[in-house]
Order: C-alpha cells, then structure tokens, then sequence
C-alpha cells in the first residue's frame, strides 16, 4: 500500500490511477459527499487522465448485503475494472463489499471470516473523508446481513487498497456531530488495539502512535474545526489506528456495541462511547499495565472525558436501551468475533455486566 499524505492530496488522484492502470473506474461515494460535489471533483480528475469514472451512491451508512448486491449488479452493468472509494467507512467498506461479490462471485455472506476469496480483485484506491473507520487502511469490510442486522467482517488480503489518499482539506467542512462521532471510533480502535490477545509489536507501535495523534488534537478539531493542522493529525491518527487493527483485531467494546447498533440503530461511534470506559475500566484487572504504557494517567476516565466533550450520550438509558433487554445484548455480544480477542474473557455474565454498568 501506498500513501499519500498532504493538504490537497486529491489532485494526485489522476494520477495514481493512472500509474495503476484504471480505464473504467467505479467510484463508490454516500450520498453526502456525491451532494458536497467531492465525487464529482474525483471523477473531473480522473478523466482528465482518459479514464472513465462511474459514481454509484445507493447505500446508506450502515451499508448490508442487499445494498452490495446493488452495487454489484450497477459495477457489473458498466464493465469496470477499478474502484475509487471516496467518503466514510460506509463508502470504504461498501467498495471493499463490492469488489468482493464482483470478482468472486455469491453474496457477503460467503466471505464472512478472513481469506475466502479464491480470485483476483480489482484494484482500489481509498480516500476517506472522515477521521474515524480506518477501513482504508483494513483488508477488511465491515458489512451487515440484511436479514439478521448481524455485523459480518469479511475479509482478505486482496481486498487492500493500492493506494490511500490522505487529504485533510476534505475533512474541514464535516459537521461538527460526524467529527465527534468518528473522531471517536478511531479512539476506541487505538485503545482496544493495543490490548488484544493478538497485540504484537508492529500493532504496538501503530496503536500508541495513533493514541497520542488523537487524543491530543480530539478537542483541537472539536473546538477550531478549520484547524487543518489537527485534521490532518487525527486523520493520519485514524489511519494508524485502522493499521493497528489489521494487525491486532479489537475487543469487548465492539463486541458489546454492534448488538446496540443492530437492534436500536444506534450510530456505531455512539454505541461505542458509551461502552469504552466501563470496558476499559473492566479490563485493568488483567490490562492495566498495558493502559498505563498507552497512557500515563485514568486511561478510562480519559476516554470519557473525551467523550463528554464531544457531547456523546454517556449511558444506554440515554439512547433508549430497555434494562431488560440487556440480557439478550449479553447473549448477543457473545456471538461477536472481536469479543474473542478482548485481553478479559467476554463471556455472557461480563456482558451482562458491563451492560449493568454501563446503563
């Protein structure tokens, strides 16, 4: 993978698919940004180097299987040979999901784990526009069955991005509640990342740099957002914290999250704030040196001050959870693949608990 980074880093877009060798490029954008006009400027770039860009933006931002398959089919319809995806996680991991029904043929379903895909994918070219997923830096995309809501990571080296524009100048003009919520959910994945079972020196490295990125500009970008200098921080922050995952996996946080976003719609970063400090709070008992080496003070009570600073619900009565659906959130937080690398056995009972504690 190869990065740019720098003010203005969309103008190399032409050129880097280009070097790539793109002739029919599809360009996967949410509605958003095709409405702020970013994908058009990617296309203008793109055909300004003789490739034709086809824009597709029908999905929303917790993109499921049928709207891969919609994807697939519109790919399929204009004969493409690359993708661009520009915009959020959704956009990013909307890309990755087409390219792998695309190439590989069946349905999301059949990718779910890691390196189920026999044959090639097209070559890809990430260009998030939030600080937030790290998704262009993951070869995997987080995708929901539309049948059951369940959150399926699928995933496979070939599904990479070949190159990563890293543009701070198209993260100014975000709404202060999408800074807030993606800012962070890349918090969360330097914090989970660095205590996994899977940890390892390279995610170690990845995850403490992309902590000290974030949880120093965080308020910067929350209280000056045209401070370009703390977007482009939190930016290159994200992007390490998604690197760290791809080499670390993440923990109870998530595991306890996605049942919230799957049964009440919660917004993921939402559903996340909520839960990382009583999570973090609960693993000290077998990770509190680990916190300590991430960061010198209350790691948990840091992680909810920042929370509180970007205005996030802090309790899941405050998003509108039953206390007694908590249970079956245990039950379900159990099923989540990420539990299984959390640093603290996850089983239903410490769900239950951090649940109760978190309500």
């Amino acid at each position: 993978m190869r990065i740019v980074f720098n003010n203005g880093g969309l103008q190399r877009l032409g050129e880097a698919a280009h070097e790539l060798g793109f002739k029919r490029t599809l360009i996967v954008s949410d509605r958003g940004i095709v409405s702020a006009g970013f994908a058009s400027r990617a296309a203008n770039l793109l055909n300004a180097e003789g490739i034709t860009a086809i824009i597709f933006s029908d999905f929303e931002s917790n993109p499921d299987s049928r709207m891969i398959e919609a994807g697939r089919v519109f790919a399929a319809s204009h004969d493409i040979d690359s993708i661009v995806a520009l915009g959020g996680g959704s956009s990013l991991d909307t890309a990755k999901g087409i390219n792998f029904v695309l190439t590989n043929g069946g349905s999301m379903r059949d990718y779910r784990g890691f390196g189920k895909a026999a044959k090639p994918m097209l070559p890809g070219i990430g260009i998030p526009t939030t600080a937030g997923t790290g998704s262009e830096a993951q070869s995997y995309a987080l995708i929901s069955d539309a049948d059951t809501h369940a959150k399926m990571a699928c995933g496979d080296p070939k599904a990479m991005f070949q190159v990563v524009i890293l543009d701070p100048e198209l993260t100014v003009t975000q709404p202060r509640t999408v800074t807030a919520t993606a800012g962070f959910d890349a918090i969360s994945h330097a914090v989970e990342s660095f205590v996994t079972t899977k940890c390892n020196a390279t995610s170690d490295a990845l995850a403490h740099e992309a902590w000290n990125l974030l949880n120093e500009n965080y308020e910067r970008v929350l209280s000056n957002p045209a401070d370009v200098a703390a977007r482009g921080a939190m930016l290159l922050g994200a992007h390490k914290a998604g690197a760290a995952i791809e080499n670390s996996m993440l923990g109870a946080t998530h595991a306890c999250a996605n049942p919230l976003t799957a049964h009440y719609g919660t917004t993921h970063a939402v559903a996340i704030a909520v839960m990382l400090p009583h999570v973090v709070r609960w693993n000290s008992e077998v990770a509190g040196n680990r916190y300590g080496a991430l960061y010198s003070g209350d790691l948990a009570a840091r992680v909810d001050q920042l929370a509180t600073v970007a205005s996030l619900p802090r309790r899941l009565r405050d998003i509108g959870v039953p206390r007694d659906d908590l249970p079956a959130l245990a039950a379900g937080a159990v099923k989540e693949w990420t539990g299984a690398f959390n640093p603290r056995p996850l089983d239903a009972a410490a769900a239950l608990y951090l649940y109760e504690q978190a309500y």
